[in-house]
Formats: C-alpha cells, sequence, structure tokens
C-alpha cells in the first residue's frame, strides 16, 4: 500500500481562522456573492443538499429566495420531480439530481425542459468511470446547462470530472453526518484537506474556472468560514438544514420533544425495496428547528461575522487574504462554550 502524502491530513476542527486587523464596522456590510462557475451567481452560496428528508419544493424555493441553490433530489417519480422544479424555476433557480446509470439522460431532459438550471449528477463516487461517462453525455446533450457531479476527494478525481465538462464539483467523501462510508469501505479523506489540496492544484491548471463545492463535515458557519477559507467556492449542507419546516417529511412528536427523520440516501431506511449490496449511511431524528429562515439568518450572520475577523468586505477575497493555525484537540474543547457544567 502506497502513502498518499507525506502532508498532515486536516480536518475543520484541526485549524483555527487568525484574527486580523479590520475596519469593517457590521458584519452585514459584507458581501457573500461568489461566482458558481462561469455561469452562476449565488448572493448566497449555500446549497441544499439532494437528499429526501432535505431539499424538495418547500426548501428550493426557501432557499432560492435567500441567493442561494435548491438541488431537487432524484429519489422520487421522475414526474413528481419534474413537477417540483416547474413550480420552483418560475420563482428561483433551482436544480436537480439524476443519477448516472439508466434513464438519466431522459430523466435530465424532461428536468431541463422543466426549468432546471443546474443538473446534478448524483453518485457517491465522482471519481469512477461511469459518473466521468455521464458528464460527457450530459455535456454534449447540454451545453449551456450547468452540470455539477462529484463527489471526490483528490485533484486527480477533480480533473478527470473538469475535463470531462463539470462546471462544479462536489468535494468531500465520508465526511457527511449521516454517512459512514469511512467505517464501512475504509475510505475517505477529511473534507478540509479535499479542498486544500484541489484548490491549490486547480488554480495552477486550465480548470480554475471549475468550481469547488465542501460537502461532508460541515457543522457550523465556522466551519463554512473555513471551508470558504481553504479556497471552495460554495458549500453544500444536510444535517443543518434538515428538521425544518421547510425540509421534507412529517413532524413527530413523543415523550422527550418534537423531531423529524434525517438519513443518508446510502441507508437501509432510504432503500427500501432496492437491493443495495451494502448501506453507506444511517438513519436518525433530529430536534425540530422551525423555519430555516432562521439557519439561514445565523448562517449569514456567521460567514459576516468570519469575513469581518479576517478583516474582508467579500467573502470572494477570503481565500487571498485568510490565515489559519494548526490546533490541539484540547482546543476543540476550548473553544466550546465551557461555563455551563
Amino acid at each position: 500500500m502506497k502513502k498518499y502524502s507525506e502532508e498532515k491530513q486536516l480536518c475543520f476542527d484541526d485549524i483555527l481562522m487568525v484574527p486580523q486587523h479590520s475596519s469593517i464596522e457590521s458584519r452585514s456590510d459584507v458581501s457573500l456573492s461568489m461566482i458558481i462557475g462561469t455561469d452562476i451567481v449565488l448572493a448566497f452560496p449555500v446549497i441544499a443538499s439532494p437528499m429526501d428528508t432535505v431539499c424538495e419544493l418547500d426548501m428550493a424555493i426557501a432557499i432560492g429566495k435567500q441567493g442561494g441553490l435548491g438541488i431537487i433530489h432524484r429519489f422520487m417519480p421522475i414526474e413528481e420531480q419534474t413537477r417540483q422544479v416547474s413550480i420552483a424555476s418560475k420563482q428561483v433557480i433551482v436544480g436537480a439530481a439524476v443519477g448516472a446509470k439508466g434513464s438519466y439522460l431522459k430523466d435530465a431532459e424532461r428536468l431541463v425542459d422543466a426549468g432546471a438550471s443546474v443538473i446534478l449528477i448524483d453518485t457517491a463516487n465522482g471519481h469512477s468511470q461511469y459518473a466521468i461517462d455521464a458528464v460527457k453525455s450530459l455535456k454534449k446533450m447540454f451545453k449551456d446547462i450547468h452540470i455539477m457531479a462529484g463527489n471526490v476527494s483528490t485533484y486527480e478525481g477533480f480533473k478527470q470530472l473538469a475535463k470531462a465538462g463539470a462546471n462544479s464539483i462536489r468535494v468531500g467523501i465520508g465526511g457527511g453526518s449521516v454517512c459512514t462510508t469511512r467505517l464501512v469501505s475504509g475510505h475517505g479523506m477529511p473534507t478540509l484537506s479535499s479542498v486544500l489540496d484541489i484548490v491549490e492544484m486547480r488554480n495552477k491548471s486550465k480548470y480554475s474556472n471549475v468550481a469547488i463545492i465542501a460537502d461532508g463535515g460541515i457543522k457550523t458557519s465556522g466551519d463554512m468560514i473555513k471551508a470558504f477559507a481553504a479556497g471552495a467556492d460554495a458549500v453544500m449542507l444536510g444535517s443543518m438544514l434538515a428538521a425544518t419546516d421547510e425540509s421534507p417529511g412529517s413532524l413527530f412528536i413523543d415523550s422527550t420533544g418534537k423531531y423529524k427523520s434525517f438519513r443518508g440516501m446510502a441507508s437501509l431506511e432510504a432503500n427500501q425495496g432496492k437491493k443495495i449490496a451494502v448501506s453507506e449511511g444511517v438513519s436518525t431524528k433530529i430536534p425540530y428547528k422551525g423555519s430555516v429562515e432562521n439557519i439561514f439568518n445565523d448562517i449569514k450572520g456567521g460567514i459576516g461575522s468570519g469575513c469581518s475577523y479576517s478583516g474582508v468586505n467579500n467573502l470572494c477575497d477570503l481565500y487571498d487574504n485568510a490565515m489559519y493555525i494548526e490546533v490541539s484537540s484540547l482546543s476543540v474543547t476550548e473553544s466550546k462554550p465551557h461555563a455551563i457544567k
């Protein structure tokens, strides 16, 4: 077995951003606008994950009105998916997910006709030949539609999808809060290290306009700031947006409180009635959070605050100006509120 890198691989908790001189008077003055690829501008560079407990019509509309992007998941009949895309596209920019096998080309055609501005090829391992071939086929069919692909964890995976024609690529394998890929398969990389490594190589290549979407392991707005500082163009969120009014699924109540379900799309629960080789996800319940608007406001405030601490007025300038330090595991405890026992 060969060693991939001599460099220490960092996760979000392994670093802290260094506070710098700032002339920003209010975090609300910070512009969060980012360009995704060369064709999409997101005033709120947050993307709702294509999971059946995260993003359907209501979430896509809610996040779209904030300037973000919702990707309507593919785990429903294509007729229902196109219906939801059609309704959302009359109000906001919306994306839709397809697989990389079977009827994905016909499904993508119907979704584009319904108004989808982004087609996501939704695969667990984007560094696979069938995913690469799917990008080539879709790009040949839709020259003017934004194609998102992934997930990958290395520059080689990123380069092959970019070469195939992807406009943006999801980066991160095994870091999702309900993902068990690392436990089941033994494979994965810390999302932060993947972003750092891929951004460094991307910026030296002819694929510098291909966007990087940090996906997996993001638990807080502080983690988002670290992802953007590492060079991500947007972040994709799952658990942070789940269990809200706008996320799919019914609210249920037990003796301990109000909850909604949240599950990985490779879990047994998400694949009932389907034959899968092995489960690489789990299902759980999350305390009810109310309106997702509250989550969006917290995220915007957190990102604005993070930019102000690094002294930048525009989120797009964070990568060039931010500094970080590696910290010990004890700093994770120190970083959390510790006055309450």
